[in-house]
């Protein structure tokens, strides 16, 4: 089991968000986070393939969630070791 983004192997992934792949739009679900439940491991972040979640070691911050370049792929809520993330349906008025 993983402690944190630290232990996790090398893999390649993407830095900014400042790429143009704007997947928002089409999502079906999207990932809501409980801050109460999160742990700061920060593994969400680190399998991210949109780099759609911002996170700042430094200071131990809840991880925050870009939904303009989130899929919503569900990546993130499936690697979650504390559960804290949950897929809900997008609605319109969202």
């Amino acid at each position: 089991m993983f402690k944190g983004y630290k232990d996790l192997p090398c893999v390649p992934m993407t830095w900014d968000t400042t790429l143009v792949n704007m997947t928002g739009g089409w999502r079906t679900y999207k990932p809501i986070l409980d801050e109460e439940k999160c742990n700061k491991c920060y593994i969400c972040w680190k399998f991210c393939p949109e780099a759609a979640i911002d996170v700042d070691d430094e200071l131990k911050e809840v991880p925050k969630i870009d939904y303009d370049h989130c899929k919503g792929c569900a990546i993130c809520a499936n690697e979650c070791p504390k559960e804290a993330i949950e897929m809900v349906e997008e609605s319109i008025e969202d």
